[in-house]
């Protein structure tokens, strides 16, 4: 099972192996070096220069010479062709599919469990026991459904299972028509569960059963 997974931004190169002539500049400052300070700087006007003692002056030619190595560094990068943008990488999981589909309807609301100690209602304690699951199953993909008078998809399958949790957060009573369509729902996960090139597929239902 392949799926695509989002890397973070990243800086590629069209050509990088051109990278490879920065190692000659060093080589090149050594050489320009030993040929000592004979060699001169063309100005259109020396009367800038009438001032300035030896010392300054060498000073000027060192930052020009300074100056011409950093603008040939930066002319081979520019030639490397610098590209800054989102990569995709390809996963190859073993792992199955599995939908899970969570019941969201106005009985989802009574708080007769408990989170950390705490009284929760229905879905905040379904919403825990799913993000287990989910930092449980690193290999599956895994998608969401949700359904109370109908059901509406939260995530597609995916292996990005941080952005399922983020989604699993959004999670909220409400966001549809009051109701409890079990069989809706079903079918709906059931309707994502179409990959043939899967070899398991799950379906996980999430409900209070009550309307």
């Amino acid at each position: 099972m392949r799926s695509w997974l989002p890397e973070d931004t990243a800086l590629t190169f069209a050509h990088p192996w051109l990278l490879l002539l920065l190692l000659a500049l060093p080589l090149l400052a050594y050489l320009r070096g030993r040929r000592g300070p004979a060699a001169a700087l063309l100005f259109s006007s020396t009367t800038a220069l009438h001032g300035l003692g030896k010392s300054s002056k060498t000073r000027v030619g060192q930052l020009l010479r300074a100056l011409l190595f950093l603008t040939l560094a930066l002319f081979i990068v520019a030639l490397a062709r610098p590209r800054l943008g989102k990569s995709l990488t390809q996963v190859q999981a073993s792992g199955i599919d599995i939908i899970l589909v969570i019941d969201v309807s106005g009985s989802m609301l009574i708080k007769d469990f408990t989170v950390g100690g705490d009284p929760a209602t229905r879905v905040d304690a379904v919403r825990e026991v799913t993000r287990k699951f989910i930092e449980g199953r690193p290999n599956d993909r895994i998608g969401l459904i949700a359904f109370a008078g109908r059901p509406y998809v939260v995530s597609p399958m995916t292996l990005d299972h941080d952005w399922l949790l983020q989604n699993l957060d959004r999670l909220r009573v409400g966001l549809v028509e009051d109701g409890t369509a079990i069989g809706s729902g079903m079918a709906a996960a059931a309707s994502r569960l179409n990959d043939k090139a899967s070899k398991s597929r799950v379906l996980v239902l999430l409900t209070d059963g009550e309307n």
